[in-house]
């Protein structure tokens, strides 16, 4: 049996003399201090970045925006630290630092002059920005609004959404009804461009470049910048989207539009022969050629993104790396344009890869953990990590990742008083005797030759991946804190081990992974003798509930309780039910209608009769990926068959619980569960 292993040490006490006293608790995760978005300046001797506190008064968290030299110096915050800010972004010449804030009542662009003086607002809508890109000279600027297509101008949509209501309901005539957690008002995002006058000020009446574009530019609910980028002399913008129609809730057909930054053309569409995603346009320094990321099969979000490349002349497309199998995540372009950097997903860690565009060639850059967020300029790079035992930490490095030096220290003090779980990635003959990997995390006070009760973590996605990092929602650290082991699997579906790892899920939810979890849980005991495998409880959330529902009546011999979050009880009403039906299509291989018997082949509902174990239940009312009745309906079932089992409901949650206040309830509850069925009473 190959077995690979990576050994995580116990995180060092940072203040001489004092020793680590207890475990991470689901406090320290809500507490702790959340870095991102750092930026190198343009002159390369600066940084900032974005660090998110908590206010558990206000029950939120509140990001301020940093500076502070490259080399080193103490930190000094640019916002007020009560007011949110989003979206940084260093002006051309390096003076100014411009940023997202509702300080003004509504989302609007702001700039700072670091020569001093309060922020000064740039941009005074009648409509929020959601997203903004400035022009290589720094003249113009790139805003995507929310508006109603109808509407010729922003105070229309304004007046549209402030007008008194007498009566409440709301038709539509096509699905996207709602989604993720947002019921459709009608709206899209649409991208303007506006010029700056004398004063750095945006007019209030932008261009529209979108005309004729029926989606959101960009994506919802998670779409950003990276969606659209200015051509080098500033006479274009290149923006990816998905044309809505009446197939929108089933397609992922994102296609690279171009049009020109004056408003003058309408948009084309240059990869209009792809009938699947193309994302994240980047053009090359002299504006010849466009890099861009596509997937190859319609339908499919999980397929593999490739790195391509566009020649605007000739329209001959190319991949850049075809030999390189892993999905990357997003395009950043070296100064000389001979090397692309991008994240990915690689064998349980998330690391950024350099690829070398002229032969295709792909090396790691950095690994040790998950790298979040990077910034490169010149040969300095910079970086922010997570590991299984450390909240994200900021790194200097070279662009070829050498010489890494961390150069922060966020949440200091509560770290050294925490002893985290050592870790240790193992792995297996798993469905079929491929290699399968998963992890183990050693509870915080472990003792050599005692047992301890296990968490068996599933995670979701499907196709995803739990490895070596720091997770804010499902943190193997908060269970091992409680004095708990924990054991996670990268079953087949997972991503980082190549595309025909993770396509072999499709249509076969309850087969080969569920094989990989019985085959992982056997070979983690045989391996680690403090495994308590008489004492174990498994869990999980979205595919990881789906997945705790389908072993309920499937494998519930190895387990004291259970806990499902968000988890498809129902796989037909699901295919139904769910906003984005390109998911369930693809995974079922039809709709419920079509292929009722995918449906059913897997389907929990199919085997309460099974059911057993005691089993929390977790759900959010605004959750539209895995709609509440699903939870609702696995409750109604333990009920019924006299099984323990207890509900916990969020009116105010989506498919993650988010609120502070919500997600340490949320711990305690899981805690509470496992803890009745896994410790003496």
């Amino acid at each position: 049996m190959s077995r690979t292993l990576i050994l995580g040490a116990l995180l060092a006490a940072s203040v001489p003399g004092m020793a680590a006293t207890r475990g991470m608790s689901a406090e320290d995760l809500v507490m702790f201090d959340r870095v991102s978005a750092p930026q190198i300046s343009p002159d390369g001797k600066r940084l900032t970045y974005l660090l998110r506190k908590t206010d558990r008064a206000a029950n939120k968290g509140v990001t301020s925006l940093w500076i502070r030299n490259l080399e080193g110096g103490k930190p000094r915050r640019l916002s007020d630290g009560k007011v949110s800010v989003a979206s940084p972004t260093w002006s051309v010449d390096g003076n100014a630092l411009f940023f997202l804030s509702a300080k003004s009542g509504s989302q609007q662009i702001w700039r700072l002059d670091l020569g001093g003086g309060e922020a000064q607002q740039v941009t005074d809508f009648a409509v929020d920005v959601g997203g903004y890109r400035f022009s290589p000279d720094g003249s113009r600027i790139a805003v995507s609004l929310e508006v109603y297509d109808d509407c010729t101008d922003l105070a229309c949509t304004a007046n549209r959404l402030s007008a008194p209501k007498t009566a409440s309901g709301v038709g539509y005539d096509r699905l996207f009804i709602r989604h993720w957690d947002t019921w459709s008002d009608g709206r899209r995002s649409q991208l303007f461009v506006a010029k700056l006058d004398e004063e750095g000020r945006a007019g209030n009446e932008p261009v529209r470049l979108t005309r004729g574009i029926d989606g959101d530019v960009p994506s919802k609910p998670f779409g950003d910048e990276s969606e659209f980028s200015w051509s080098p002399d500033g006479s274009r913008i290149a923006f990816n989207v998905r044309i809505a129609g009446r197939n929108e809730a089933w397609s992922t057909n994102f296609d690279i539009y171009e049009v020109a930054a004056d408003g003058t053309t309408l948009p084309r569409n240059l990869t209009a022969s792809n009938p699947a995603w193309d994302a994240g346009p980047v053009y090359s320094a002299d504006g010849k050629t466009l890099f861009y990321r596509a997937m190859r099969r319609a339908g499919f979000e999980a397929d593999r993104f490739a790195l391509m490349r566009l020649d605007l002349q000739t329209e001959a497309v190319s991949e850049v790396a075809p030999g390189w199998d892993r999905s990357a995540d997003g395009i950043t372009l070296s100064a000389d344009g001979k090397t692309i950097y991008t994240l990915a997903d690689d064998l349980g860690e998330h690391r950024l890869f350099a690829i070398d565009v002229e032969h295709g060639l792909a090396r790691r850059v950095v690994s040790g953990g998950a790298v979040a967020e990077f910034d490169l300029n010149g040969d300095a790079l910079v970086f922010a990590r997570h590991r299984l035992d450390t909240p994200a930490q900021l790194f200097r490095a070279a662009s070829d990742g050498s010489d890494a030096t961390q150069i922060s220290s966020f949440n200091r003090a509560r770290l050294d008083e925490i002893a985290m779980g050592e870790f240790e990635q193992f792995s297996f003959a798993g469905w079929n005797d491929e290699t399968v990997h998963g992890y183990v995390v050693k509870p915080w006070n472990y003792q050599k030759g005692r047992k301890y009760p296990v968490a068996f973590i599933i995670h979701g996605g499907p196709q995803g991946s739990m490895g070596n990092s720091f997770h804010y929602r499902w943190n193997p650290q908060t269970y091992a804190g409680q004095g708990w082991a924990v054991v996670f699997i990268d079953f087949h579906g997972s991503t980082g081990y190549g595309q025909s790892f993770t396509d072999s899920i499709s249509g076969d939810w309850g087969g080969k992974p569920l094989q990989d979890l019985q085959k992982g849980w056997a070979a983690a005991l045989d391996k680690y003798a403090f495994l308590d495998g008489g004492h174990a409880c498994a869990l999980g959330a979205s595919y990881g509930g789906y997945m705790v529902n389908w072993i309920a009546g499937n494998w519930s011999a190895p387990w004291k309780c259970l806990v499902t979050h968000s988890g498809v009880f129902d796989n037909r009403m699901m295919g139904y039910a769910t906003e984005e039906l390109w998911f369930d299509e693809w995974e079922m291989q039809g709709t419920p209608y079509e292929k009722p018997a995918n449906y059913e082949r897997h389907n929990p509902v199919n085997h309460v009769a099974q059911w057993r174990v005691p089993m929390l239940v977790v759900h959010g009312q605004l959750d539209y990926r895995i709609p509440v009745e699903q939870g609702i309906g696995a409750f109604t079932a333990l009920q019924r068959r006299g099984i323990p089992s207890r509900f916990v409901y969020f009116p105010d949650e989506n498919h993650w619980i988010l609120k502070p206040a919500n997600s340490l309830q949320w711990h305690d509850e899981v805690n509470s569960w496992l803890k009745l069925y896994l410790e003496p009473r």
